[in-house]
């Protein structure tokens, strides 16, 4: 979907700021590569999480890294295809992928996700959806990031 480009350690901590991660979520990283979001999530907010990746290897590694972290009991990793993921659990879903991939995105986020899930994306927004909140910073060397945020509004009945 993407190549492997980490998000860096503090724009990762943004995206779960922004979301509002607490300890009673279950984030979905999608393209997790080195697993560092769900790590965080788990480490600093005590929230459970899954990093869906492709590559084995980094799912090995991400699989290592929580481990290290002290977090294991609480994220696990699936090498996976991103757009075959069932989002249905997730209450944050984050995504640091391409406009494209995005755009692939958007049937399932619009049919899985319950209410007041919220979906944060580095970098790319999601087309025509307008996004409930965005962030605009710069990462610790310089480089401007623009964080994306939607939530899931109440279905009509």
């Amino acid at each position: 979907m993407a190549p492997y480009v980490a998000s860096p350690e503090m724009i990762a901590e943004e995206m779960l700021r922004l979301a509002a991660v607490g300890k009673d979520d279950l984030v979905y990283d999608l393209g997790s590569g080195d697993g560092r979001i769900v790590i965080l999530a788990a480490r600093l907010h005590g929230a459970r999480g899954i990093g869906f990746e492709l590559d084995a290897d980094l799912v090995r590694r991400s699989t290592e890294n929580a481990r290290r972290a002290g977090v294991s009991h609480l994220v696990e990793f699936r090498q996976q295809d991103v757009l075959t993921v069932d989002l249905t659990p997730a209450t944050v879903v984050t995504i640091y992928l391409s406009r494209d991939a995005n755009l692939q995105l958007r049937p399932a986020i619009r049919t899985q996700l319950r209410p007041g899930a919220r979906i944060v994306s580095h970098d790319f927004d999601m087309g025509d959806w307008q996004p409930d909140a965005f962030r605009q910073l710069l990462d610790e060397g310089g480089i401007p990031r623009t964080l994306y945020l939607w939530r899931i509004a109440a279905r009509d009945p």
